[in-house]
């Protein structure tokens, strides 16, 4: 699953960004949603300043409009959009009426705030849950991973062997990692939609919609009480909806199996299915140095799950293209997914190669690793979904559905809904707009999303030298990673104490260095300037034996000052510090902020005019039953626990303890098919026939890994760590014949616990045996 993409916020060399953002864009052309994490719950209580979720945000305007506009040219007569299990929704706007026709259940108001209180997002890219009431969060082990990587040390590699707090006091406080609970949702979609008059051209409509956008987030935020506010674009500026969160920053990790249990199989078997991983992990929350008071937190199945039940998910996932218009789908068929490809692969000879030299080699670059080669085998399979001539059909079937509507109201209703023009024209605006995104997909890439310069250490420089340029500008007119609201959460990660290698940061810049030399040119005059009359290798280590921006007490000094210069509107001169990768970051700027702005004005700013109109036709035309693309906030999935036929065969949903040790004997315990020593050494003492993995037909994608798997009750049965390889798709169409989500069984993981790791204390406590 690709949480495992959004790693390390600075090892792109694009500052102020989760590399999520980065890994789905940086390296493509792509580009990323605005930076939205969401917030955590205070001690399992809601702050009073913050406002609770609307329940029927959507049923407003759009809702009246559809009514009046279907009973007007009597669209009931034109296909309906197909269900199934298919939907990302949001919390404050779930099926009901469709669950309660197919499966006889609704979640009501209380179920769903209790889910939703209950649920985490990690900034590292995945989500998890609370399961127990003291702060104990359950995720995957490859979304903790790269806190694993943080903690190891040359004598303990807690990412390969596993790591057991036995008591609080053995918990290990997570570096740079941050929390986030959803406990308040706002439309605000009037208030962001007033700040744009009609006909505004695309390059001030953009400085005027960010800018309310900032004064609504720093309106709603409190950095005092670790409030977090982001305004959150939906249907691709369709809906924006105010998000509040209440943030976390002091996590502990608790418990997590080594890396051969949690990921067996290895990339052979990754998005495959049947499946035997206990990729699982624990964390724990503390506030003002003890763990939170968790008031809203799952309980644990003591019978799991069986086939044919109905279930939910409750995660974050990242980034789904649904909604795209055919120009859109083809542009990342023919120019932004073989282009990442190029990328991903590049780096992933890069680390390999560099890995192969040495234990210590690996064990520094193994996180980074994994991240390139989970996302480059996601992108395969949704390139494999773009070629096939299928799922394109079905996608144009779709766009002609909506284009026969627009002319149908253009001959049935008169006056035509204020939208009609502007929807109507959207197509040929966003395939102008796709144009030029494939015009600027090399320079995007290198400069502003730093594949050039490919470092933890220029994502860093680069962070200071913006802040010193945008800090003493007001909130509304900066960057959107440095708005008021975001820069608590900034500062947090740019303070982390995490740890970054010279020797793999050389090996990185030498050979980002080199890519941007070959993809402009030797002999361009940026170029030129950037490698200063030395080879990208000498370049690279004159640059990073240089730099001081790895010392964290250098980074507080010169963001203080640059804070402090800021209050009084004066901007530091970042160069008077004399630090060569500030320097390079600074000359770099003018050319990277020039293509961030063509593209903000030429392709971000006229698609997110010309999908809002497309938004409110799809309301119009369908009413609410319409999910927006995800967009790495909290939604509700839900599904069956099924399996399939794949080749003629059936492949049943869930797989047992006993199949795991069978494959790991079929491939005579060969890498990656090992299981470690003490699996071994226990297998007597456990019950074979116990699920470890099983599958269902809930609507996920990258971003979900960590979400919990629940029942009608709200009760865990699973814990979402996988989707198989017919799952790439979903993230341009929902298809429930063979995509399926995979899970870590509930019993699975008691198991394992009890009989495998005697971590007995650690199942009492999610199972509410202990007691605190």
């Amino acid at each position: 699953m690709t949480a495992a993409e959004a790693r390390f916020r600075w090892r792109s060399g694009r500052g102020g960004q989760t590399q999520r953002e980065r890994y789905n864009v940086a390296t493509s052309g792509l580009w990323p949603t605005p930076r939205r994490r969401e917030g955590d719950l205070s001690r399992g209580g809601q702050d009073a300043t913050v406002r609770p979720v609307e329940g029927q945000i959507m049923r407003s305007r759009f809702i009246t409009l559809a009514k009046n506009v279907i009973l007007a040219v009597g669209w009931l007569m034109m296909a309906e959009p197909v269900y199934g299990d298919e939907g990302m929704w949001l919390f404050n706007q779930p099926p009901r009426e469709y669950l309660q026709k197919q499966y006889g259940f609704a979640p009501d108001d209380a179920w769903l705030e209790h889910v939703r209180l209950a649920s985490v997002r990690f900034n590292s890219g995945g989500s998890g849950s609370f399961v127990s009431p003291y702060g104990l969060v359950m995720t995957n082990h490859h979304v903790a991973s790269d806190d694993l990587a943080k903690l190891s040390t040359p004598e303990k590699n807690y990412l390969r062997d596993g790591f057991h707090a036995k008591t609080l006091a053995e918990e290990l406080p997570c570096k740079g990692l941050e929390l986030n609970v959803l406990i308040g949702i706002q439309d605000v979609t009037a208030e962001v939609e007033k700040a744009v008059p009609p006909g505004t051209p695309p390059a001030e409509a953009f400085k005027l919609r960010q800018a309310r956008i900032a004064e609504l987030e720093k309106a709603a935020a409190d950095p005092d009480k670790n409030i977090r506010a982001d305004v959150v674009t939906l249907y691709a500026g369709g809906q924006y909806h105010l998000y509040t969160f209440k943030k976390y920053t002091d996590i502990r990790l608790v418990f997590a199996p080594e890396k051969d249990a949690a990921f067996f199989g290895g990339d052979p078997d990754n998005f495959e299915y049947p499946r035997y991983c206990l990729d699982v992990a624990f964390v724990r929350v503390y506030e003002n140095g003890k763990p939170i008071n968790s008031q809203h937190y799952l309980k644990w199945s003591a019978q799991g799950s069986r086939e044919g039940e109905l279930v939910f998910v409750s995660g974050h996932p990242g980034r789904t293209n649904r909604g795209n218009t055919m120009a859109e789908l083809k542009y990342l068929r023919d120019t932004g997914y073989p282009y990442l490809l190029q990328r991903l692969n590049r780096l992933e000879v890069l680390l390999s190669a560099w890995s192969a030299r040495s234990e210590r080699n690996a064990q520094r670059a193994e996180d980074e690793l994994f991240s390139i080669q989970n996302s480059r085998k996601a992108r395969i399979g949704g390139l494999a979904g773009l070629l096939d001539p299928k799922l394109m059909a079905r996608k144009e079937a779709q766009e002609k559905r909506l284009r026969d509507y627009l002319t149908h109201l253009q001959v049935r209703m008169q006056p035509l809904p204020p939208w009609h023009a502007e929807a109507t024209k959207a197509f040929e605006v966003i395939a102008q707009a796709e144009k030029v995104r494939a015009e600027l997909i090399r320079d995007v890439t290198l400069l502003e999303n730093a594949a050039g310069f490919y470092c933890a250490s220029f994502g860093i420089a680069r962070t200071l030298v913006r802040a010193a340029e945008e800090l003493p500008k007001p909130g509304g007119e900066r960057l959107r990673e440095f708005a008021d609201a975001r820069l608590p959460s900034l500062k947090f990660q740019l303070f982390s104490d995490e740890p970054i290698y010279e020797d793999l940061e050389i090996v990185k810049l030498t050979d980002a260095l080199t890519f941007l030399a070959t993809s402009l040119g030797a002999e361009h005059e940026l170029v030129q300037k950037v490698l200063a009359g030395k080879s990208p290798r000498e370049r690279a280590y004159e640059l990073i034996s240089g730099t001081r921006v790895r010392d964290v007490e250098f980074r507080k000094k010169v963001f203080a000052e640059i804070e402090e210069k800021a209050k009084a509107g004066q901007k530091v001169e970042v160069s008077r510090w004399n630090d060569p990768m500030m320097d390079l970051a600074l000359l770099v700027d003018p050319a990277a902020r020039a293509v961030r702005k063509r593209f903000e004005n030429e392709v971000e700013e006229p698609k997110r005019q010309a999908y809002a109109a497309l938004a409110k036709a799809r309301f119009a035309m369908d009413g609410d039953r319409v999910y927006p693309d995800a967009t790495f906030t909290l939604r509700l999935a839900f599904g069956v626990v099924k399996g399939y036929k794949e080749d003629g065969k059936d492949v049943p949903p869930f797989t047992t303890f006993a199949g795991m040790f069978q494959r790991a004997e079929e491939q005579k315990h060969q890498p990656p098919f090992v299981l470690p020593k003490r699996w071994l050494e226990r297998k007597k003492a456990l019950d074979l026939q116990t699920p470890l993995n099983f599958v269902c037909t809930a609507d996920i994608i990258g971003g979900n890994s960590g979400s919990p798997v629940i029942n009608k009750k709200g009760e865990v049965v699973g814990l979402i760590f996988d989707g198989n390889i017919q799952s790439l798709v979903l993230d341009f169409i929902y298809d429930d014949e063979q995509a399926r989500a995979i899970s870590v069984d509930s019993r699975g993981i008691l198991e394992a616990l009890r009989k495998i790791y005697d971590a007995q204390d650690l199942a009492d406590e999610i199972t509410g045996v202990l007691k605190r």
